[in-house]
């Protein structure tokens, strides 16, 4: 949380939410989207939060934020999100905070981006599934045959994400992997096993405004998730031989894989990007099971407002489906209201120098307390996403 530009700022230190964010009032280069943020967050802010100009000048307190008050370096919330107590100017929620949007309306809104720009059947790539070793061995335990997934990731994958940012391949394993993937996945829900989706460090109720499904986390080698497991493996596949080229990242392992279910009821994920500090994650993947999906029915889109762009791109649920994007701030998106049971399964690859990077600066912080968090997320985040 270095201090930086506003501009390059702009989302929740915590949960990488987007919308209807505050200022820190002291450092003014962080921002948090709520006062329990930013107070759960100040262990780690606290650290790098530096005053301005007008830091000295604090008056008003806000209690006691980690071991500091305000006035020996804590850091300041507006008390309504109109005026900064510091210094009593006006002020208001940061602005812009969604790429190709701004509030006062300067600019036309954002319009889509066209589909097919960033959507490809894997069948163009690995031919039926009978044939590819990487749609159907993969799953089964066959040996692997032509053709090789290497066409997929030099002719597709990698020029996609180069130029968009976001890749979708359509009929990924074909109908009868996915359909075994699909009951694995179900049979895990009867399980009981999900519990509610959280964010980083959080620790109160609030996080169900922000996200709505729950979530299991699979190593794949479980009773029950060999198919998941084939899955990940088909994943691990592609990312292997984009490895060294995919963007100027240097991947050396993934997380677990996230079983993500929103159970309808118009439940959703508000807009925010997946990495904002920095963690390692570079690459999101995801493989949607949703058969019959009709988006005009049951919502549930995955919307992306790639950075520097006036457009986004709507991502349909849709069963067999795999997609990629970058992890980090290039992507904010959200999972817009579903209306019908929606599944998915998420994996997160991390890039070696960052990831180092991450576990370096809060272990040379010496605070415990990030230790212990950054300790859990190297396994596989868990908990944190």
């Amino acid at each position: 949380m270095a201090s930086g530009g506003v501009s390059e700022r702009q989302y929740c230190e915590l949960c990488g939410k987007l919308e209807q964010l505050l200022r820190c009032g002291r450092c003014k280069s962080s921002f948090y989207c709520s006062k329990e943020h930013q107070r759960q967050d100040w262990k780690k802010h606290k650290l790098v939060c530096k005053g301005g100009e007008q830091a000295g000048s604090t008056s008003a307190t806000l209690g006691k934020l980690g071991n500091a008050t305000p006035t020996t370096g804590g850091c300041i919330l507006p008390k309504d999100g109109n005026t900064t107590p510091t210094t009593g100017h006006k002020t208001t929620p940061a602005q812009g905070t969604a790429a190709g949007t701004t509030p006062t309306g300067d600019t036309p809104e954002p319009q889509p981006l066209a589909v097919e720009d960033y959507t490809q059947r894997s069948s163009r790539f690995l031919g039926t599934a009978q044939e590819s070793g990487l749609r159907h061995g993969a799953l089964n335990g066959q040996s692997r045959g032509p053709p090789p997934p290497q066409r997929l990731a030099r002719e597709y994958l990698l020029p996609c994400m180069e130029k968009h940012g976001i890749c979708v391949l359509d009929d990924f394993l074909g109908p009868e992997a996915g359909e075994g993937i699909a009951r694995e996945v179900h049979a895990l829900w009867g399980t009981g096993r999900f519990t509610d989706g959280q964010l980083v460090s959080q620790k109160s109720d609030s996080s169900r405004d922000i996200r709505g499904d729950q979530i299991a986390w699979v190593e794949g080698s479980e009773p029950g998730c060999k198919a998941i497991g084939g899955l990940m493996s088909s994943m691990d596949d592609l990312i292997r031989h984009c490895n060294g080229k995919l963007g100027n990242f240097r991947i050396n392992g993934r997380t677990k894989a996230m079983v993500a279910c929103y159970p309808g009821n118009g439940t959703g994920y508000v807009r925010h990007v997946d990495n904002p500090n920095g963690d390692g994650r570079c690459v999101t993947c995801i493989y949607y099971l949703n058969k019959n999906w009709d988006a005009k029915v049951n919502g549930g889109i995955l919307r992306i407002f790639p950075e520097g762009k006036a457009q986004f791109a709507d991502i349909e649920p849709k069963f067999d489906r795999l997609l990629f994007f970058w992890s980090d701030r290039r992507n904010p998106h959200e999972v817009q209201p579903a209306f019908a049971t929606r599944y998915a399964i998420t994996v997160w690859y991390f890039d070696a120098d960052e990831r180092a990077r991450a576990k370096e600066k809060y272990v040379t912080a010496g605070e415990k307390g990030v230790r212990v968090e950054l300790n859990k997320t190297s396994d596989q985040i868990e908990k944190e996403v």
